[in-house]
């Protein structure tokens, strides 16, 4: 369980919460598999895979799980058994099966199908720091992101959070692209992707490159602004930073992540413990740093 994705939140007031009071919160949205006649469920479930704890805390760090189950049932499939049914009854009546009709056909067929469609789950982990007002998700898109913040605000009554970064650092990252401003404990990786400004919407992406070369400066001198940038950070990590502070294909290094390989693998629950109190700390200073570094404080 090492986050591979994060975005990032801040709140914009304080967040007071008691973890028995949390745990009570939560267990009124437990996860639930799907019934028969169900598209989809979603509820919070044990972070550490069992039990009936739906929050884990290591070093005052609350790390939640959100679960969702859907049902596969392919549109192909569906279609093509509503082809068969109309063709069926224009050739028993010989008339048209008008769209109402149609639609009453689906959604029978879908009615029948459904309990016997496989069913997916997935996870969406996430963790707040309340002593650094901050909520990290891990998550590559903003919906995913959204649908855990909107359950845990219908879970708690309120979540004050906006994202860390409301403005583009685009500029910022054109800047060390440039050499400009590059933080001493952050280095260049070789893969970036640059986009015109204005109408243009060409789009520039480098792999395996030279980011110093001179044909990467032409582009950043014909207005180009660089809106992901893989780095490395502090010898801890590896990202791409996206332009609205997004991070993706986040790893730690084998100096972090080999920190808790004294722990007996049989000790599973004590492993998840130490590596999500390992890496939660340093998804914090990571995302303090960043906040810090593009000066996105609560007014940015």
């Amino acid at each position: 369980m090492w986050f591979k994705n994060l975005k990032l939140y801040t709140l914009t007031q304080p967040l007071s919460l008691n973890e028995d009071d949390l745990q009570s919160m939560l267990a009124e949205q437990p996860f639930r598999p799907c019934g028969s006649q169900d598209t989809a469920t979603m509820g919070w479930s044990a972070p550490l895979g069992q039990g009936d704890q739906l929050l884990h805390v290591a070093d005052g760090r609350i790390w939640l799980t959100l679960k969702k189950q859907e049902r596969l049932l392919p549109s192909t499939v569906v279609n093509a058994e509503l082809a068969d049914k109309v063709a069926a009854i224009e050739a028993e009546t010989g008339a048209p099966v008008g769209k109402k009709a149609q639609q009453d056909l689906k959604q029978e067929i879908i009615h029948r199908l459904l309990p016997q469609a496989f069913t997916k789950n997935t996870f969406t982990h996430g963790f707040l720091s309340l002593k650094d007002n901050l909520v990290v998700v891990d998550a590559s898109a903003d919906g995913k992101a959204e649908a855990f913040l909107a359950t845990l605000r219908k879970a708690i009554g309120s979540l004050p959070v906006v994202p860390m970064a409301r403005r583009s650092i685009a500029p910022d990252l054109t800047l060390w692209l440039k050499g400009q401003g590059v933080p001493d404990n952050t280095e260049l990786l070789e893969e970036a992707e640059l986009r015109a400004s204005g109408d243009d919407d060409s789009i520039v992406r480098c792999k395996n490159q030279d980011l110093g070369a001179p044909e990467i400066l032409q582009h950043l001198e014909a207005g180009k602004l660089v809106h992901k940038l893989a780095i490395g950070w502090d010898e801890t990590l590896t990202a791409m930073i996206e332009d609205d502070l997004g991070i993706k294909r986040l790893k730690f290094t084998d100096v972090i992540r080999e920190q808790n390989d004294d722990i007996p693998k049989d000790q599973l629950a004590a492993k998840q413990d130490a590596d999500f109190a390992l890496m939660s700390g340093e998804i914090v200073r990571f995302a303090l740093w960043l906040q810090q570094t593009f000066d996105l404080g609560a007014d940015a």
